[in-house]
């Protein structure tokens, strides 16, 4: 499975982040490893340099072997908050799409 972190230039993409949730990635998603391919992390400031409530966005893209790609956004006042509820939300994602191809 390859990781793949994209930032937008109002977002500083440390190494320390990108090692960070890789590592929740394939912590978190283990139990899928087989299934997917590629996994890309794009995160962003939606309102660059300008304050704002929920602006910090994280989309999070899923490759499984012979399906169309999985993506699932949130935002938060954090791109580590953002992350973590992007991270819910396809873990969820992915349980019911592999638990349906088990009943077909």
């Amino acid at each position: 499975m390859k990781i793949q972190f994209n930032t937008d230039k109002n977002v500083e993409g440390h190494q320390r982040v990108e090692a960070y949730f890789s590592t929740e990635l394939e912590k978190e998603l283990a139990r899928f490893e087989e299934k997917i391919t590629r996994i890309e992390v794009h995160v962003g400031d939606e309102n660059s340099a300008k304050p704002g409530i929920n602006d910090k966005r994280c989309l999070i893209e899923v490759r499984p072997a012979k399906l169309q790609p999985i993506a699932v956004t949130a935002h938060a006042d954090t791109v580590e908050k953002a992350f973590h509820v992007a991270l819910e939300k396809i873990k969820k994602t992915l349980s019911t799409t592999f638990d349906k191809q088990k009943t077909h």
